[in-house]
């Protein structure tokens, strides 16, 4: 099949997202929340449409042989569409987080000081082919009241044109200008080379996908980033953890969506924890058809074990493949999270509350868990809804990205004819 698409111009599209970004500013939380439900409306009402639009995708990505998870992501039906829609509402439902006065305060001249939540400006999507992402970015956006110029994968082109054509029809009937969503409709790759240098008209690049991705944007760009890392997460099993707490952790975080960030890649065990309950971690992985990398020490207790290299300790596996590292002490276990983390969740299973508060203390990521499954490093399961992505810098956001991460602040002073 075929695919033609038509030629764009990143810099003009960047300037109407500038431009709408200052409508925007200017919108009550009202007018921005029933926009999103008129876009949750146009979804579900025309979710055949983009259906169709989906298919064509499909059908190429059949004839390129691409593996069943990555067809998986690609593929809508009509309860993803309404998922998308609902997605929406939700967005809607949360608390506006611009206008918000931080602190204040009055100087001895009486002149007064606000610090003050406000938008960031535009925003440059860059993400991978997951449809979802078009939608769930920009709802945040425009609850956030950002501006966003989207550039999704070459592989889910088809399906995001149709969905922000949706958009675009059900911005026009409420106060929000439809060049506050931007689609650069294009597959070359240097539209994206392009946005990744235009720090005149983007505010901030938000990349979502693969490693290779986001290391394109954060080695490339000029313009501010967001990072959104690689998930490399670590269970670190002391050897004062509970059996089936361990275990059940374990089986969690690697099993329940094994293809997701917050999904455990490597286990870490104390030798005196292995040692007693090697069997039943064998056991509790093949239950669950886990297939195990390990290092000397586990090949050599663990029938059918495949050796760890520095690949697998380093591997984002996204699959039923765990590697699992003996060490003597916590202060190792610390060491090769330094050395193969990616600064996104790590955890730790212990009865030793000063084990555990030393592996918290030294350990530098975004999100660390005591006893408890790295699958919660998510903006809903942490209680403060969607999320744009999940950071794993220090600068301006750290962990799940929701809509606070959308805003900067300004300082705002109210005087009565005060001079220095």
């Amino acid at each position: 099949m075929t695919l033609t698409i038509e030629k764009t111009d990143v810099k003009k599209q960047a300037m109407m997202a500038k431009k709408a970004a200052k409508t925007l500013s200017l919108l009550t939380t009202e007018q921005k929340n029933k926009a999103l439900h008129k876009l949750a409306d146009h979804l579900d009402a025309n979710y055949q449409t983009i259906l169709d639009e989906n298919e064509k995708d499909l059908q190429r990505g059949r004839e390129k042989g691409f593996e069943e998870a990555f067809m998986d992501r690609l593929s809508l039906t009509k309860e993803r569409v309404e998922d998308f829609a609902n997605g929406l509402r939700q967005v809607a439902d949360l608390e506006d987080p611009t206008g918000k006065v931080v602190s204040d305060w009055t100087l001895e001249n009486q002149l007064q000081v606000q610090k003050v939540t406000v938008p960031l400006g535009v925003i440059g999507m860059i993400y991978e082919a997951r449809p979802n992402v078009t939608v769930d970015a920009t709802g945040l956006a425009l609850k956030s009241g950002n501006a966003i110029v989207l550039k999704g994968g070459s592989n889910a082109i088809t399906s995001n044109k149709a969905i922000v054509d949706v958009m675009h029809d059900a911005l026009e009937q409420t106060d929000i200008p439809k060049e506050a969503v931007q689609f650069i409709n294009t597959t070359d790759r240097e539209a994206a080379n392009e946005l990744f240098t235009m720090k005149e008209h983007i505010d901030v690049l938000i990349p979502r996908g693969g490693g290779a991705l986001i290391n394109a944007v954060v080695n490339n760009a000029t313009v501010p980033v967001l990072e959104t890392g690689v998930g490399n997460c670590h269970i670190y099993i002391d050897k004062e953890a509970d059996v089936e707490k361990a275990l059940n952790i374990l089986i969690n975080a690697k099993t329940d969506r094994p293809a997701v960030c917050n999904a455990a890649e490597t286990v870490i065990i104390h030798e005196e924890w292995f040692n007693e309950h090697k069997d039943a971690l064998t056991e509790k992985l093949a239950g669950y058809n886990v297939s195990i990398h390990g290092d000397e020490k586990v090949t050599a207790a663990i029938d059918g074990a495949k050796p760890a290299g520095e690949e697998d300790w380093a591997n984002e596996y996204l699959s039923l493949d765990i590697a699992v590292k003996v060490v003597g002490n916590l202060d190792d276990a610390v060491d090769h999270i330094e050395q193969y983390g990616t600064k996104h969740s790590e955890a730790i299973v212990t009865e030793n509350e000063e084990t555990a508060k030393r592996f918290m203390t030294l350990v530098d990521a975004a999100a660390l868990y005591h006893n408890a499954s790295t699958r919660f490093t998510d903006g809903g399961a942490l209680g403060f809804g969607a999320e744009i992505g999940i950071s794993t810098q220090k600068l301006h956001a750290r962990g799940p990205m929701g809509l606070p991460a959308l805003t900067t602040i300004k300082y705002m002073m109210h005087g009565t004819g005060q001079i220095r």
